[in-house]
């Protein structure tokens, strides 16, 4: 039997006053989803264990089946294997976003500098290590707007707040904390000076786009210590995503990480590449697992119409064509769901349980008819914790 999970991240949300209160779940037109949920069950999984941050790493790792209370370690160790950066045991590594500071430096005016490009992101990166590296430091290009400093020989005890989660608000107060904090804030305070006159953040402003114009330093962690899936669940994996935290979690846990050359991570991706690729992987993996990172980057943004269009785009071009393929092949299960909300008016993630779909092989229909936040109540099933999910779902036994 084949597996496929399709990851909507950040796809759940919470009701809205502009959509009568509903969520942009209920009100997006998404027949395969819908078609999941009556052909097979719905219910809620909780994928953030309390007292831990709900973001991507933490939660698409429980819905791997992955404790987190066991082997993690930080988010950016993760995205290290993704760039094949081998850390070493006293290397301390963080996220490095490319933000726009706006108000002479005092507002969080974007945490992605308006979805720079890869190209322009790796020569500011490459600028920043020239400028900024030395042996205690090194900085390491990646996608979009997503970097890595490595602080080699560094020191813990800090603490770090994600730019997504004060969008659009004072960065004062939110900077790196805590005893070891001050050479983070020192590289983030630098950077301002040397990035504002930098040609791309020139020619960038020049086309009314926003400039690069500081770093920003979070989610530090040592090497991780992840067992292989196979190992724990004997399915070998595959991995398609736009982000290096998805595929620095491939590497660490022995996924395949197969690159679909349009995947932008923004709400203008390649969702029939990604089906094209999932179904070209499926022939020689026993789970495919494909996440799709635009509803999260609409939450972060508020933008409404772009959550919508994006979890309608996930329905159509993605999770259609897919299904209507395994149909044809043979015995399948498929599941659907986000790792955490992020809701629109918020701008950033929360730790609610988020609804899934699953159907396929010794699946019975549970009676539910809709994929929207209503199976938090009318579901059937639920995995809490979150990391339960997998091993239900691979299991084949009756559901």
């Amino acid at each position: 039997m084949k597996f496929v999970i399709f990851l909507g991240d950040g796809m759940s949300d919470r009701p809205m006053p502009e959509l009568n209160g509903q969520t942009p779940l209920m009100v997006a037109k998404t027949p395969n989803l819908d078609r999941m949920v009556r052909e097979g069950v719905g219910g809620w999984s909780l994928n953030t264990p309390e007292g831990y941050y709900p973001g991507s790493d933490i939660a698409n790792l429980g819905v791997l089946g992955y404790d987190v209370t066991k082997g993690y370690t930080g988010r950016s160790p993760l995205e290290a294997g993704a760039m094949g950066v081998d850390l070493a045991d006293d290397d301390l590594a963080f996220r490095c976003n490319l933000v726009n500071l706006s108000d002479n430096y005092k507002i969080m005016g974007d945490f992605s500098a308006g979805h720079i490009s890869t190209e322009e992101a790796t020569e500011i990166i490459h600028f920043i290590d020239q400028k900024l590296g030395s042996d205690q430091f090194s900085f390491h290009p990646g996608v979009s707007y997503r970097h890595l400093l490595v602080w080699h020989g560094g020191r813990e005890a800090l603490k770090t707040i994600p730019p997504h989660d004060i969008s659009d608000r004072p960065i004062a107060g939110h900077l790196p904390s805590g005893p070891n904090s001050e050479p983070i804030s020192n590289l983030m305070r630098e950077s301002w000076k040397i990035l504002a006159d930098h040609p791309v953040n020139l020619r960038r402003s020049k086309a009314q786009e926003k400039p690069a114009n500081s770093i920003w330093l979070w989610g530090e962690g040592r090497r991780p210590k992840l067992s292989i899936f196979k190992d724990l669940y004997g399915k070998s994996g595959g991995m398609i995503s736009a982000v290096d935290l998805m595929h620095g979690i491939a590497a660490n846990i022995g996924f395949e990480r197969l690159h679909v050359p349009g995947a932008t991570g923004w709400i203008d991706t390649d969702y029939s590449g990604k089906a094209k690729a999932c179904l070209e992987g499926i022939e020689r993996h026993d789970l495919m697992f494909v996440h799709v990172e635009s509803p999260d980057e609409a939450g972060h943004a508020g933008r409404l119409d772009y959550k919508i269009k994006a979890i309608e785009d996930f329905d159509h071009l993605l999770v259609g064509p897919v299904l209507e393929a395994l149909a044809k092949r043979g015995p399948f299960r498929a599941a659907s769901l986000p790792d955490h909300p992020t809701p629109i008016a918020s701008k950033t993630h929360n730790s609610d349980p988020v609804p899934f779909a699953m159907m396929g092989e010794n699946i019975r229909p549970d009676g539910n008819e809709r994929y929207d936040e209503n199976l938090l109540k009318s579901g059937s099933i639920f995995f809490d914790p979150g990391h339960t999910l997998m091993p239900a779902f691979l299991s084949g036994e009756q559901i």
